[in-house]
């Protein structure tokens, strides 16, 4: 294989071979292709495209790059949910243990947030205690017990779209539905999930600002699954507004107990009982416990108690609060039309709640609270938004984030939080 004749061949508007895919992926991993020659590959497939085929293959070739879990021995069935991210995106929190209040057993392998969508992990890691780093046999042992388990996807796993993805985030490849499909998917797989639900979000504070766009990426990733013989279902669910009233690590574990103390806003807890039944149906158990039901009984917070002890944090422990609050007042009554998610994750971003890179720390009480969402009647001096941050000369600049981010009275109409289902 030569890899310049695979580059193009891609540049050229070909498809690449079984054959070819597989020689790149692993020569780039063991690091006979140069990271410039893959750059200029992966630029080839940003203006070019891949097809199914291709796809499939090029998921196929990560994923046989490193290990891959296998949990078909357990005495229930696996499934697991995956995000592409948002603002206020605490829904793994609840959903984990609901679904496997429920009878399924939850792989979960997430991630830590960068920019201005928060992460899974650094929610979990403001409870006191908690850790993300299990090993295999830890996971497994966890997952068993407990049924549901949340941690960092160990190094061994699709090596080589770790090593991918730090080119493309650096040589502006990033923006390509058959990678970020690819990516996403070969860590998914290789998670060893029987059935996978994804939630592709859409809006000013997602990944993919428009639907048409949201829905291709839906259709690649549900394709990618299925054909690699996992159940995969999607849902396009709105990310105009942020979900729920907290955007922030430790401020969203507390709203999360709220939900599954049978409280907490309508958003969180529709979408969490949404996905939750896509997961079960998926896994086979759609005659299973609903998770409604999981939810006002208290078995789901049962769940969510042994899951956060079993990875050694204190379900009872207070939670980092912020020692400096500033509010953000309403310029006039009337009613909310608006309230932009990039906007209040930037302000979040800017409070210390997210990293502008990997390495760097986040404030686990920073954030921003919501007091209004879009169709609430306010008056003017009323608090729309509170910022949480540990230093005050954080919030000046915070707070320019938010100069437009509420609108009142204006003509702005909010997609459903349930956009469109594929499978």
């Amino acid at each position: 294989m030569d890899v310049i004749d695979i580059i193009a061949t891609k540049r050229d508007g070909a498809e690449l071979s079984p054959a070819q895919i597989d020689w790149v992926l692993d020569a780039y991993n063991r690091g006979v292709v140069a990271d410039e020659q893959m750059a200029a590959l992966a630029m080839a497939i940003v203006w070019r495209g891949m097809s199914r085929a291709e796809v499939g293959r090029w998921t196929a070739a990560m994923l046989s790059s490193g290990d891959r879990l296998d949990f078909t021995d357990l005495d229930r069935p696996t499934t697991d949910k995956h995000s592409t991210g948002g603002v206020g995106d605490k829904i793994t929190l609840p959903l984990t243990p609901t679904v496997a209040a429920c009878g399924g057993a939850v792989p979960q392998l997430s991630g830590r947030g960068l920019g201005h969508t928060g992460g899974t992990l650094d929610k979990f890691e403001s409870i006191p205690g908690w850790r993300a780093d299990l090993s295999p046999e830890r996971m497994r042992r966890v997952l068993t017990e407990v049924g549901g388990v949340v941690c960092a996807a160990g190094s061994g796993l699709a090596p080589a779209d770790r090593k991918l993805y730090a080119l493309r985030d650096v040589t502006g490849t990033v923006e390509s539905i058959p990678l970020i499909a690819s990516s996403i998917m070969s860590k998914k797989l290789a998670e060893g999930t029987r059935a996978l639900v994804l939630d592709v979000k859409v809006g000013s504070g997602a990944f993919l600002p428009d639907v048409e766009s949201a829905r291709a990426l839906a259709r690649t990733m549900v394709d990618i699954g299925t054909d690699g013989g996992v159940t995969t279902v999607a849902l396009l669910t709105a990310m105009d507004t942020p979900l729920g009233l907290q955007v922030g690590n430790a401020l969203e574990v507390a709203e999360a107990v709220e939900v599954l103390d049978g409280g907490g806003p309508s958003d969180v807890v529709d979408l969490t009982v949404r996905l939750a039944r896509e997961m079960l149906a998926a896994a086979g158990l759609a005659a299973a416990k609903d998770p409604a039901e999981a939810l006002r009984d208290g078995s789901a917070m049962d769940v969510w108690r042994s899951m956060v002890a079993a990875q050694g944090g204190d379900p009872d422990a207070p939670l980092p609060e912020a020692p400096e609050r500033s509010q953000v007042l309403a310029e006039r009554s009337g009613v909310v039309t608006r309230v932009d998610a990039r906007a209040v994750g930037a302000a979040a971003w800017r409070l210390g709640a997210g990293r502008a890179r990997k390495e760097d720390p986040v404030a686990h009480s920073a954030g921003v609270t919501l007091h209004a969402k879009p169709g609430d009647t306010v008056r003017q001096g009323q608090p729309l938004l509170t910022l949480h941050a540990e230093s005050p000369e954080l919030i000046p600049h915070a707070a320019t984030a938010l100069d437009q981010a509420v609108e009142i009275d204006g003509p702005t109409e909010p997609l459903p939080l349930v956009i469109d289902r594929l499978d």
